[in-house]
């Protein structure tokens, strides 16, 4: 039997604004503070956690199809030295059974969508395909320096 699990994702500052960006990114909401609470601020306090845990907004999105896994962003005192050892993929290029054209369109798109929103391009968009490839990927960087990509 599955299991239920939510990902968790780093971050050194406020997770509001990272939580922003993955929402943005996949597809997925802020999500509410509990039931009977305005705030998350208020429901930190009502379950006791310290002060250090409060003025960091919403730190958590989730699909609102309720299909994916809920993310959290945690706050970390660490700031990111090497690279990821589990990163997201996001599908945004369609179905195997486009052309690989149309494929690389899509990537590329979404690539500058999310660079625009503080992403950072780590591979080149105007790479070159080795003639006869049928996969096209974007490897890239979250605000907090975490790697995706893109295909």
């Amino acid at each position: 039997m599955a299991v239920r699990y939510q990902l968790v994702i780093n971050c050194v500052g406020h997770p509001e604004p990272l939580a922003r960006f993955w929402a943005e990114a996949l597809g997925y909401v802020l999500e509410p503070p509990p039931a009977g609470f305005v705030t998350w601020d208020d429901w930190r306090r009502h379950i006791g956690l310290p002060e250090s845990w409060l003025g960091r907004g919403t730190d958590c999105i989730i699909d609102p199809d309720g299909a994916g896994p809920r993310i959290w962003i945690q706050v970390v005192p660490d700031r990111k030295t090497v690279s990821n050892r589990l990163h997201l993929d996001i599908h945004a290029s369609g179905r195997r059974d486009l052309p690989i054209e149309t494929r690389k369109k899509r990537v590329d798109a979404d690539a500058r969508r999310l660079c625009d929103l503080g992403a950072t391009l780590l591979s080149d968009l105007s790479e070159e395909l080795e003639e006869g490839a049928d996969h096209y990927a974007v490897a890239l960087r979250d605000p907090e320096g975490n790697e995706f990509d893109i295909n």
